[in-house]
């Protein structure tokens, strides 16, 4: 895949959304045969900025094509795929397993819990679930029933079940070697970008103090962004404002006020102009609409 056929690979949320992340949650889980069996089997060559995604196969065939190479899944397995990895699947129409989507702030959270980064997470693999397949499987069936649910402590559930899955991909694969390709350490990059902000977004920090602690010019930083990510350096760090701003109202009884205090907004006022201009409504709005 070359460097300029990337900009007519389309730039998705989940397949065929490029609008917003579809719920406060920071993952989405959903079986295969739900948005495939849509598409005729097939879902065409895609990617995601910054989403990494985990393909459940539990029975079935699946034909793979990631980066131009196509490969097939016979067995029970589990595919990771990296954000901005182009990737394509067909299925046949006996097709059992999910798909999970993780947001680059879960991912995060996960690293700092586990006190080391995911690197395994950083390229893409397929890994057999062998022996383990049906303690797998059950984990992964309880995930989806759970982020189905509404449950007392869902997220605190969820959470755990993510990182038991987690450390279980971790332990399949050594660290990767360094980058060596240009495409791929401005993947890199742009995920140690998307790291500090996701440490820092609440400080309402410059794009150029983000460039100036990567190294980089704060032009080269906003012109990696709009290649790989499809958006602004500046507009990466509202979408994550604004996501963080969704969960609250929905998961909290906080006040726009108290609110709009928690994310470093100096008025509430300023905070509420900036969620109406992201999201289309105000937060008092955004918020009876999800009760």
């Amino acid at each position: 895949m070359t460097r300029s056929s990337l900009p007519r690979i389309p730039v998705f949320k989940l397949y065929g959304e490029n609008q917003a992340w579809p719920t406060p949650d920071l993952l989405h889980c959903e079986s295969i045969p739900k948005r495939s069996s849509l598409h005729h089997w097939e879902i065409k060559p895609h990617r995601h900025a910054d989403l990494f995604q985990l393909l459940y196969v539990r029975r079935g065939h699946a034909r793979l094509e990631i980066e131009g190479k196509r490969s097939d899944v016979h067995e029970a397995a589990i595919q990771v795929i990296p954000p901005m990895t182009v990737h394509g699947f067909q299925f046949s129409a006996d097709i059992d397993g999910y798909v999970l989507t993780l947001g680059a702030p879960l991912v995060a959270q996960l690293e700092a819990q586990l006190g080391a980064p995911l690197t395994v997470l950083a390229s893409i693999g397929c890994y057999p679930l062998g022996r383990d397949r049906q303690a797998l499987h059950t984990l992964i069936h309880v995930l989806h029933q759970e982020y189905e649910g509404s449950a007392p402590a869902r997220d605190l559930l969820l959470h755990s079940l993510i990182t038991s899955l987690m450390v279980w991909i971790s332990r399949q694969r050594q660290h990767n070697t360094h980058p060596g390709n240009r495409d791929e350490r401005n993947q890199q990059l742009l995920g140690r970008y998307i790291k500090l902000v996701e440490q820092h977004y609440r400080e309402h920090l410059s794009v150029e103090h983000f460039a100036h602690r990567l190294g980089i010019s704060s032009v080269h930083l906003n012109i990696l962004c709009r290649e790989l990510a499809g958006q602004t350096a500046l507009q990466i760090i509202h979408q994550r404002l604004l996501l963080e701003a969704r969960r609250n109202l929905i998961y909290t009884n906080m006040s726009i006020s108290q609110l709009s205090d928690s994310l470093g907004f100096s008025d509430p006022t300023y905070f509420s102009r900036f969620f109406r201009r992201l999201c289309g409504q105000t937060p008092n709005a955004f918020r009876q609409s999800a009760l």
